[in-house]
């Protein structure tokens, strides 16, 4: 299979992390210091600027990147690369001063005063000129330089500006959206209901607080408008680099299953995905090894994004946080196996925020590789130290590639849909979780699945999840009929195919678009659950006869028109007796619907059954135990990862470990938070 190295110039993987040292120029001992310490500890990448813009230009007009220079040559010498963020993440109070319409208007209209970061109005001309003004000056200065690895657009992008000029630019979106025709946008969002019709585009103002906010058209649409818009600004950050002379590769740190912005959108415009990954360990909550799973559902989102390109792990934290409600320092041996775990699922780097300490101001106790004390005996920087030198041991790894066979869908419009619907109930509709819940239950049989949306392409793929798809693109009906008639494996769940991308709700029975005849059923009712309520399904076995029970929780369907094969029948309530679980077998393949919420464990025949119709070998792995596979061309590397404190033992592995060079053949034992690299 082919291998895809992010950064030829680099041997292995990139080890490093944000640099700050324009907040040390007055400590050129510091400075001599940090290169010492990033060359002990195997760094061999910064980023820098990313937070720079009043130190680039402290007075308008007086641009001068001299410092910046200085210490990218410096580096450079000393074997470090650079990533350069261009700094529009924060302006300088000069900037907010002189040009108002550079700070973002919140929910009630009202503008924000200067402060914090992102901000800013991404669709201010003024702001926009003085981001095109840094960012030429920037790739004037700097594109060609050896030393320079890529461009990281600003930093986590984020939020929504309600200002005068967004809600021009959202009026003439949704003039183009709905070809300039007010009456196609009436019937989409429906605005007959509480006489809502508007006359002209110009009419519409965003979802304000104080506003109309009770159209769910016009909430979704705004929605889709601001990643737009933040799409939008992100190009146009791009293209003024590009005019200026750079050709480096481009990137934006994405951000945890953000909410704000459809990141499947946004993906096409940037050349490789990175996102910033800070996990909530040792909670009270949960176990490690749940938390862990929790963000190799997030590597996989942002690995399926590109699948031909590892991805970047762009932001991680050397020993803790400083922004959670309990800031907890990681356990000796958690750095390495989080750290692992973004390389085992695809990631060719391994970054921090940050490399030293903040001395003041609200991220001075956030972790760092050098910490306040200044020297390189803590436990974090061993920690790190460790980590640099194991990464350079696997360094063959880097490139190497992906290829799984199974796949959830997660759209985001979807989520936001969901959310933003009046039914089910408030509090337990937890989209989020139902397709982590379905992501875990393959990782348990040692099958990692990719996380991709509706619109991209499936043909790579033998097994699709498609928890709660509530909103059906267009086209996608056909899509998912095609998928199972060409020999696929589709299963679906309760609340699939009711709206249409407009949200208007599918005529005829659920799921619509055609897909009743794929999954031989129709669902006449969604009922909600209270907590307390009881009910159960029996799962029939292959003499027809109810073999074992599961519980049910929240939700429950009342399935009609049944045609599919039942898999699993309700035990109670009003339901009791009818059909739960279905597998329709339609052309080549099959199609499941799971039409109540239950532990997926309980069904976990069902995953077996498509993996073994799919012919997709899968094992039980021991609680707490993850497998992760990248491919070269001529080698298999496997990972395996413990999140217990326990020692585990892991069957039928076999192969040379990377990390002590010893041969396997049969088990495997793992050390507590252990971490194997199997090569076959």
């Amino acid at each position: 299979m082919k291998t895809n190295k992010l950064f030829p110039q680099v041997e292995g993987f990139l080890h490093g992390g944000d640099y700050n040292p324009e907040q040390w120029l007055d400590r050129p001992d510091i400075l001599k210091k940090d290169i010492e310490y990033m060359k002990e500890a195997g760094i061999n990448t910064v980023t820098m600027g990313v937070f720079s813009w009043s130190v680039h230009e402290p007075v308008e007009g007086q641009i001068s990147f001299d410092w910046l220079a200085e210490i990218m040559d410096e580096l450079y010498e000393n074997g470090i690369y650079t990533v350069l963020a261009t700094p529009t993440g924060a302006r300088p109070a000069w900037l907010d001063e002189k040009y108002p319409s550079a700070m973002r208007c919140d929910e009630m209209g009202v503008r924000n005063h200067h402060g914090v970061r992102h901000n800013h109005c991404m669709q201010s001309p003024e702001y926009r000129e003085k981001v095109r003004i840094m960012d030429s000056a920037l790739a004037e200065r700097f594109a060609g330089h050896p030393g320079l690895l890529m461009w990281h657009i600003s930093n986590e992008l984020g939020g929504y500006c309600y200002c005068d000029t967004c809600r021009k630019k959202f009026q003439q979106w949704l003039a183009d959206r709905y070809d300039h025709d007010i009456e196609k946008l009436n019937k989409a969002w429906w605005t007959t209901f509480w006489s809502h019709k508007f006359n002209s585009f110009d009419q519409i103002d965003p979802p304000y607080k104080n506003g109309e906010n009770c159209v769910l058209g016009l909430n979704l649409d705004w929605k889709r408008f601001s990643t737009w818009s933040a799409t939008d600004f992100m190009k146009f950050e791009i293209d003024t680099l590009r005019g200026a002379g750079a050709t480096e590769p481009t990137t934006t740190n994405f951000m945890e299953m953000f909410y704000d912005y459809d990141y499947h959108y946004m993906k096409d415009f940037i050349d490789v995905i990175s996102w910033d990954n800070y996990p909530e360990l040792h909670n009270n909550w949960q176990t490690d090894a749940d938390q862990l799973l929790e963000r190799s559902f997030n590597h996989a989102l942002f690995r399926s994004m590109k699948k031909d390109k590892p991805f970047m792990m762009m932001e991680s934290a050397p020993g803790l946080v400083n922004w959670r409600p309990f800031n907890k320092y990681r356990r000796p041996g958690m750095h390495e196996l989080i750290s692992m775990q973004a390389v085992a699922t695809g990631s060719d780097t391994v970054q921090y925020f940050q490399i030293r300490k903040s001395r003041g101001s609200s991220e001075q106790w956030h972790g760092a590789v050098i910490d306040h004390i200044g020297t390189n005996d803590t436990r974090v920087f061993k920690e790190v130290a460790k980590l640099g030198a194991d990464l350079k041991t696997i360094s063959e790894v880097a490139g190497a590639l992906s290829d799984n066979k199974v796949a959830i869908l997660f759209d985001w419009d979807n989520r936001w849909a969901i959310d933003d619907a009046w039914a089910l109930a408030k509090d337990t509709k937890n989209f989020d979780k139902t397709c982590m819940s379905i992501y875990n239950e393959f990782m348990s049989l040692g099958v990692e699945p990719d996380i991709i949306s509706s619109d991209m392409d499936w043909s790579d793929y033998k097994i699709i999840c498609a928890p709660m798809l509530y909103v059906l693109h267009d086209g996608v009906g056909e899509k998912i009929a095609d998928f199972v008639r060409n020999g696929g494996q589709f299963m679906s769940t309760y609340f699939t195919g009711y709206v249409n991308k407009d949200l208007l709700a599918n005529l005829g029975g659920f799921p619509g678009d055609g897909l009743s005849q794929v999954f031989g059923l129709r669902s006449e009712e969604i009922d909600t659950l209270y907590p307390e309520d009881k009910n159960s399904i029996s799962i029939i076995d292959k003499a027809g006869k109810p073999s074992y029970s599961a519980p049910v929780s929240d939700y429950q369907e009342l399935l009609r028109d049944v045609t599919a094969e039942v898999l699993a029948r309700y035990d109670g309530d009003y339901v009791a007796g009818k059909p739960a679980i279905t597998r329709n077998s339609y052309g080549e393949g099959f199609a499941y619907y799971v039409a109540c919420r239950t532990n997926q464990n309980d069904i976990e025949f069902l995953y077996r059954e498509m993996l073994e119709h799919a012919g997709i070998a899968y094992t039980k792995l021991p609680v707490g135990v993850e497998k992760h596979t990248r491919f070269a061309e001529d080698a298999k590397y496997d990972f395996y990862l413990n999140g217990n404190t326990e020692d585990v033992t892991v069957k039928d592995v076999a192969g040379v470990e990377l990390l002590t060079g010893e041969n396997v053949s049969g088990t495997l034992v793992l050390k507590g938070y252990g971490v194997a690299v199997v090569k076959r």
